[in-house]
């Protein structure tokens, strides 16, 4: 092969703390080539940002440095560069997309000026030109309407046409080099295959190299020709994508790629890295029988909920003249659900899920229909009603980092639900509770004095867990409730979960557009789509048989699949 592109040179990448420098990727060594995708796979902390920031000459001086080793870009070393040469470099020849396009883009800056910058830095074209150039860069990466888009700003458009802007601003000035950092961890599978495809094609249009970065093994086998695997800032395995995809040769490897829910086998309990590397791996599965026994004593009781004709209907007045406009984000729905059932619900975003949730939860209300919790209509509860009933309807929700209050400790985060509904004799018998269900969740005693930000994101989602169950609910919304997380974590999550359902009869309503996921999890699917049903079966049944379209597409852009 010709003369490498880029070379991470057995790179030693140290953080400072205490005075002293600690290496947190060790001896990393690989090369890319010219017109190549490499991917670059690994969970939270393996190393691989870190590795794209020094790509970059983007560290942040005194806290984290290249100690050994060197990276050598067209036979340059990036760290003997001016800061004027780094300049040039970002942007005309390496580039990068991160993965929050929400956070990435200026809110109070529209989408075309934010392009137009980039050019403005590093190119000599005139102003009617850049506007031109940022109009075909829109079209290119397959934005709808760009002239509108040129002029709209972040917060209105959709999340997938904000990381397409992102793409555009990246690829402005045909960087030789384009770093795709997490760039559809936070977009619906069906955004998120768009996407692939997207850079798939700009790669082979423009020539030019893409470092793709994710947590997702089955994804980067999807756009990548090599693959390097990273952990705890180790390159522990790279070659042939497809090669390490079908034939991992590392237990870490083996483990990120059977951590996640298959679609063909039902396994009783979800594979984690520490099963892997201790080798205590256990591939039981559930029979179609036992599920179909299961199922029939499910649904020969009552339903503990039933939602009918239920309609969400937003009103602004953005329409042409400032007259009002109305927006249904659930229209029409109704269904059961079981006691000890978990009934599981997808779509795209905007199709309706979460507003549905909440507006079970009685967090937003229902415009039209009824919400029956055990034969009772929510809708009609006046508000201490609806506060004693918080007890019995609980959720976990997406974000384990916004959700717990920084400024309190866990056992106290945990015990205060407790406190508000008044459960238990005192304070004392709360805290043994606590510490029995921090337990549960799989942390200890040491943990209840500790605050949130000394937990890392797996850790801090048992904790959310761990508040919601504290009441002993008899139904819980999980909203997106392991999104945020990487495979090995998620599929401790979904055990717990499980767990804690056979233990306490829990029923849940389980949000996600992770299809696999929710395949997995659930009892019954629920397909929704511009807020209505699109279809509802059980959940292995949905997935060998989809009858519409819209639930085949979706099936259809599970990586991996």
């Amino acid at each position: 092969m010709n003369n490498p592109l880029l070379h991470i040179d057995h790179v030693t990448i140290s953080a400072r703390k205490d005075g002293q420098w600690l290496p947190i990727v060790k001896n990393s060594d690989f090369t890319l080539h010219q017109n190549e995708i490499l991917g670059i796979v690994g969970e939270s902390g393996s190393g691989k940002s870190v590795t794209s920031l020094a790509i970059m000459g983007l560290l942040p001086k005194g806290i984290l440095a290249i100690t050994e080793g060197k990276i050598t870009f067209e036979g340059r070393d990036i760290s003997a560069l001016s800061q004027k040469d780094l300049r040039n470099l970002r942007g005309n020849d390496v580039a990068m997309i991160f993965q929050e396009p929400m956070s990435s883009l200026n809110p109070s800056l529209q989408c075309g000026f934010q392009v137009e910058e980039i050019l403005k830095e590093h190119t000599q074209l005139s102003k009617k030109e850049i506007k031109a150039q940022v109009l075909a860069l829109f079209e290119k990466v397959k934005l709808p309407n760009p002239d509108k888009i040129y002029n709209r700003y972040p917060h209105e458009i959709s999340g997938g046409q904000k990381q397409r802007v992102m793409i555009a601003m990246a690829i402005a000035c045909k960087p030789k080099i384009l770093i795709a950092d997490e760039p559809t961890t936070a977009l619906d599978v069906t955004v998120q295959k768009e996407i692939i495809l997207l850079l798939k094609e700009l790669q082979q249009d423009t020539k030019m190299s893409i470092i793709f970065i994710s947590h997702d093994l089955s994804l980067v086998s999807e756009i990548a020709n090599r693959v390097l695997v990273m952990y705890r800032g180790e390159i522990v395995e790279q070659g042939d994508a497809q090669a390490i995809f079908n034939n991992p040769q590392h237990t870490y490897t083996k483990a990120l790629i059977n951590s996640r829910p298959s679609l063909n086998v039902r396994l009783e309990r979800l594979p984690t890295i520490q099963d892997y590397l201790q080798n205590t791996v256990n591939k039981t599965e559930v029979t179609p029988l036992q599920r179909e026994k299961k199922h029939e004593a499910l649904y020969a009781q009552p339903p503990l909920l039933e939602v009918i004709n239920v309609e969400k209907e937003y009103v602004s007045s953005a329409g042409l003249f400032g007259k009002n406009v109305s927006f249904k984000a659930v229209d029409n729905v109704s269904f059961k659900i079981y006691e000890g059932e978990t009934l599981g619900l997808v779509g795209e975003s905007g199709c309706g899920k979460s507003t549905l949730g909440n507006a079970i939860l009685q967090l937003d209300k229902a415009t039209a229909g009824k919400i029956l919790y055990r034969g009772n209509d929510l809708t009609k509860l006046s508000p201490k009603e609806i506060r004693a009933l918080r007890k019995e309807i609980q959720i976990i929700f997406q974000d384990p980092y916004s959700s717990l209050n920084p400024r309190i400790t866990v056992g106290k985060a945990i015990m205060e639900p407790m406190q508000v509904h008044k459960l238990y004799s005192s304070d004392k018998e709360r805290r043994a509770k606590v510490i029995e269900i921090l337990n549960r969740v799989g942390l200890g005693e040491e943990h209840y004095n500790r605050y949130p930000h000394e937990f890392s994101g797996g850790q801090r989602q048992r904790i959310g867990i761990a508040r919601t169950i504290a009441l002993q609910p008899k139904l819980i919304v999980c909203d997106e409730s392991v999104s945020a997380l990487d495979i090995s974590v998620q599929a401790q999550v979904l055990n717990l979960l499980n767990e804690l359902k056979e233990n306490f009869g829990f029923t849940y309503i389980f949000i996600s557009h992770d299809l696999a996921v929710v395949k997995y999890m659930s009892d019954q699917v629920l397909v929704m789509n511009k807020g209505k049903i699109e279809e509802m079966n059980e959940a292995d049944a949905l997935y060998a048989h989809p009858q519409k379209e819209y639930t085949k597409k979706l099936i259809a852009a599970i990586p991996g699949e």
